[in-house]
């Protein structure tokens, strides 16, 4: 690489300045995003980021499934582009820089290149993945995973939201052209940087993580079926109240966990019962089970436990249930040519560095699948994401974002 090119740095002004006009969209009142996937300020917000993109030169695509293509020419443009990308979507009570930083920052590393008059030798695009958080629509990681090959298109277009509306009647309504096979172009190499939504790297006081994978995780339903009854004049020995159920499993799964090591993961996200009411013993309970390691072994064995003991819950009490496992998304080992050239960035640039596997889920995993891919983490305050309080330093976003201009140049 030239001293010249070894000398080349983002604006980090003026990508924070987009970050804070991006957050516009959606701001909640506590300081955070709302802008879930395929509402009109999500396609408010991609509007926002063609316009800017287009401004620097940039040519717009959009698949049948809604994921976005910004294109900047290579000095050969019939080779494979270099893949940088992520998502704009949030969750409801979302941060500013989940997934959008990732955006901005590939945004950014073409406004340097075209501030220093450089062209690349392959093409450069930027992708927006549709629905990667998987909250309006329940299958993250929907858009990267057709692309991928790992979803059809017809399973996509059926996913529904809790009002009923489908991804393609929403896909329609965007006026996005929907029906058409989603082609997936020959890619040289694929880098996604990211908050790391986690405390780690803030605790190790460290500029970059260079992420070496994702860990295995699914998500199970767990559903019981009891009898509704009155609160007052049922006695307790009486009750078909699957809350039992819920109540003795719960400290069962926290010390299965805790004696997998403490890279295991467990998560009850969501406990319904219906009819969901104060005086009335519930008839049926609805819960998720989120598990996660970055080992296989460990992985398999935390699954099985956890099967085991919500069969002999359910067994034990006379109660018809269910626990099945709604999701799953196996680990994954990004491409050692990839994470070398994060890595060399990183270190060439002078940035302390921490080697670690996602915890989280990304766009990036279905990715790897099928093309060379890599991230790299940037620390967030406190770990916090998911959380309106999420929140970043500019001088770590603008960190993250050279170390993504310099891992992508290393490489076309």
């Amino acid at each position: 690489m030239s001293s010249s090119i070894g000398a080349l740095r983002v604006d980090g002004d003026r990508l924070w300045s987009r970050l804070m006009a991006m957050g516009g969209i959606g701001a909640t009142p506590s300081g955070g995003c709302n802008r879930q996937a395929l509402t009109d300020l999500d396609i408010a917000g991609r509007r926002l980021l063609c316009t800017w993109a287009e401004a620097a030169g940039c040519t717009a695509r959009v698949d049948s499934i809604g994921n976005l293509f910004l294109r900047r020419g290579g000095n050969d443009n019939a080779l494979p582009v270099v893949l940088l990308s992520s998502h704009l979507d949030t969750q409801p009570t979302g941060g500013r820089f989940d997934g959008v930083f990732g955006v901005l920052a590939g945004l950014e590393v073409i406004e340097t290149l075209n501030d220093h008059g450089i062209t690349t030798r392959h093409p450069l695009e930027l992708a927006v993945w549709c629905n990667e958080e998987g909250c309006r629509f329940p299958v993250p990681l929907l858009g990267s995973a057709v692309w991928a090959g790992q979803l059809s298109l017809a399973l996509a277009y059926a996913v529904t939201d809790r009002d009923g509306r489908s991804v393609r009647e929403e896909l329609a309504r965007a006026h996005i052209p929907i029906g058409e096979s989603v082609t997936r172009q020959p890619v040289r190499a694929a880098f996604e940087v990211h908050i790391e939504q986690g405390p780690v790297l803030e605790q190790c006081a460290k500029t970059i993580g260079v992420v070496t994978g994702v860990q295995h995780m699914c998500r199970y339903e767990m559903i019981v079926r009891g009898q509704e009854a009155h609160a007052g004049p049922t006695p307790m020995n009486l009750r078909r109240d699957p809350v039992r159920v819920l109540a003795n499993v719960l400290p069962r799964l926290y010390e299965s966990t805790a004696k997998h090591g403490d890279d295991a993961r467990l998560t009850i996200g969501i406990i319904e019962t219906q009819p969901s009411s104060s005086n009335t013993v519930p008839g049926t309970l609805r819960c998720t089970v989120d598990l996660r390691h970055p080992e296989a072994g460990p992985y398999r064995s935390l699954r099985d436990h956890a099967e085991r003991i919500v069969g002999a819950a359910l067994a034990g009490s006379g109660l018809q249930g269910q626990f099945r496992c709604a999701w799953e998304s196996p680990g994954v080992a990004f491409d050692p040519n990839c994470v070398d050239a994060v890595r060399a960035a990183a270190a060439a640039l002078g940035y302390s560095t921490l080697e670690m596997c996602s915890g989280a889920g990304h766009d990036s995993c279905h990715i790897a699948k099928v093309v060379p891919a890599s991230m790299i983490f940037v620390p967030c305050a406190g770990g916090l994401s998911h959380n309106e309080a999420e929140s970043a330093k500019p001088s770590d976003l603008a960190a993250g974002a050279n170390v993504l201009l310099h891992a992508m140049l290393s490489l076309t």
